[in-house]
C-alpha cells in the first residue's frame, strides 16, 4: 500500500504543470547542479548560485570535472529566458538589460578557467572555445526543463565574442543572440586595430595623444620613480614584466585606452599642465599596474586564448622608435601576455570558420558596437541579411554602447525587433545612464 501511495506521488508530480511546482524542487531534481539561495536581484523572485558540474573535457568525460559558478535569477516559469555568456570571472550577480526589458529570467555563466570556475590543475588544452560552447550547452538542455518559453544569449566585450561563437557550434540552443561591443578578429594581430587608431578622430586629437606618450617616454626619468612608489602602495610586483616595460606598455597602451573609454581629446594633458597632471591622467586611462604581475595572472586565461585561437591586437611603435629602450621594435610588441610565458601556436581555424559562417548565417543577432570604441574596429561587420540587425552608436565607447543609451529612432528599432522575433509584447522602459 505504501509502496503505490509513492508511485501515485511520483506520477503527479511528473504530470504537475510545472509553473505550479517549487523551483528549489526542480533545481534539486537537475543532475550535476548543486544550489544556494543568496540574496535576491530587485525584481525577481529567487536567486540562487549554482555550482554545475562540466566535464574538463566535453569528449571525453572520464578525464574528469570541475564545477563552473552560474547565477540563476528566477522571474517566472513563463518568461523568457536570457542566458549571459561571460569572458571572464563572475563575482557576484546583477541584472543585465537585455533581461530587464525582457523581464526574463536569467542564467549568468562564468567562463571556464575563470574566478571559482577552474580544475585543481589548469591544462590549457581543453582552455578553448568549443569547450566553452559546450558548457553552455551542457547549461542550456539542463534549464531547458525548467524554463521551456524563448532562449536568449548575450554578452558584453569577451563575453560578446563568446556569445557569437556559442551560437556557432550551438545555432539552436537560443532564439536570438545580442552581443554588445564583441571583437571577432581575423588574425593573432588584427591589423585593423592600427587602421581605427590610425584614423579616428581628428588629425589634431590623434596628434595629441602621440606627443602626450612621447612626453611620458621622454620624461621616464621623473615618471618611473612616481609611478614605482605608486605602483607599492598598491601592492603591485613585477617579474613578469620589468616596471620599465611595464612603463612602456602602458604608454603604448594609452591610445588603445583612450578610445576605449571615450576619453574627451580636450583631457589630453599639454605642455602647461604639471608633472603630477600629466601623471594623474596616465594612471586613470592606462594604469600601469594593469601590467603587474596579479593582473596579468588574473587575465592570464584570457591571454592564452589570445594567442592561441582568438587573435587579439599589438602596439605600433614606429612613432617611439627613437624612445622605446626595454620593449622590442620589430615585431610589434603583443598585448596577449601569456602565462608564465608560455610559448602558444596560433591557429586560426576557428576563426576562419566563424568569419565565413558569420557572413552567410541565417541566424537572429543584434549586435550593438559603440561607433567610438577601439574594438568596433574588430566588430562583425554589417552585410544584407533579414535575420540580424547592427547597432554603431554614434559617440558611445565600450563601456555606454548599450540599449538605454540609444537615440529614440534605434530604441524603438530594438525594441520592435525583439517583439517580432520573440513574438511578444515589451513594456519595459530603461533609463537612459548619461
Amino acid at each position: 500500500m505504501k509502496k503505490s501511495f509513492l508511485f501515485l506521488l511520483l506520477i503527479l508530480f511528473q504530470f504537475t504543470p510545472i509553473e505550479s511546482q517549487n523551483l528549489e524542487d526542480l533545481l534539486f531534481e537537475l543532475p550535476d547542479v548543486i544550489f544556494k539561495k543568496i540574496n535576491t536581484n530587485d525584481g525577481y523572485e529567487q536567486t540562487y548560485e549554482l555550482q554545475i558540474k562540466q566535464p574538463i573535457d566535453h569528449s571525453e568525460p572520464a578525464n574528469g570535472y570541475f564545477y563552473q559558478k552560474v547565477y540563476l535569477s528566477h522571474k517566472g516559469f513563463k518568461k523568457p529566458t536570457v542566458i549571459i555568456t561571460q569572458g571572464y570571472d563572475r563575482k557576484s550577480s546583477s541584472i543585465y538589460e537585455i533581461s530587464k526589458l525582457l523581464d526574463a529570467n536569467q542564467i549568468d555563466v562564468e567562463h571556464r578557467y575563470f574566478g571559482d570556475s577552474k580544475p585543481d590543475s589548469l591544462d590549457y588544452n581543453y582552455l578553448n572555445l568549443k569547450q566553452a560552447s559546450a558548457d553552455l550547452h551542457h547549461i542550456n538542455q539542463l534549464f531547458k526543463k525548467i524554463y521551456k518559453g524563448k532562449w536568449i544569449s548575450t554578452g558584453i566585450s569577451k563575453g560578446g565574442a563568446t556569445t557569437v561563437f556559442y551560437r556557432y557550434f550551438y545555432p539552436n540552443d537560443v532564439d536570438l543572440s545580442v552581443p554588445y561591443v564583441a571583437p571577432i578578429n581575423n588574425a593573432y594581430e588584427d591589423e585593423r586595430i592600427y587602421h581605427f587608431l590610425n584614423t579616428t578622430g581628428s588629425d589634431e586629437c590623434r596628434n595629441d595623444i602621440i606627443s602626450y606618450q612621447r612626453k611620458l617616454l621622454q620624461n621616464r626619468d621623473k615618471f618611473l620613480p612616481l609611478l614605482n612608489y605608486y605602483s607599492k602602495g598598491a601592492g603591485a610586483e613585477y617579474t613578469y614584466l620589468s616596471i620599465d616595460e611595464a612603463f612602456e606598455y602602458a604608454v603604448l597602451e594609452y591610445s588603445f585606452s583612450f578610445w576605449q573609454s571615450g576619453i574627451s581629446c580636450n583631457d589630453i594633458p599639454d605642455s602647461t599642465d604639471s608633472l603630477n597632471e600629466m601623471l594623474d591622467h596616465f594612471i586613470a586611462v592606462s594604469n600601469i599596474t594593469f601590467f603587474s604581475d596579479a593582473i596579468i595572472a588574473k587575465y592570464g586565461s584570457h591571454y592564452y586564448q589570445s594567442a592561441e585561437e582568438m587573435g587579439y591586437y599589438g602596439y605600433e611603435t614606429n612613432n617611439f622608435k627613437d624612445l622605446l629602450m626595454a620593449l622590442p621594435l620589430e615585431p610589434y610588441p603583443s598585448a596577449a601576455l601569456t602565462p608564465n610565458k608560455i610559448n602558444v601556436t596560433f591557429d586560426d581555424t576557428l576563426l576562419k570558420g566563424v568569419n565565413k559562417w558569420l557572413k552567410s548565417n541565417t541566424n537572429k543577432f543584434i549586435y550593438i558596437n559603440g561607433a567610438a570604441d577601439t574594438w568596433s574596429s574588430t566588430a562583425v561587420p554589417p552585410i544584407k541579411n533579414e535575420n540580424s540587425v547592427w547597432f554603431f552608436m554614434d559617440g558611445k565607447h565600450h563601456y555606454n554602447a548599450r540599449i538605454r543609451n540609444m537615440d529614440k529612432q534605434d530604441y524603438d528599432k530594438i525594441v520592435n525587433t525583439l517583439e517580432n522575433w520573440l513574438s511578444l509584447t515589451i513594456d519595459t522602459q530603461l533609463e537612459p545612464t548619461e
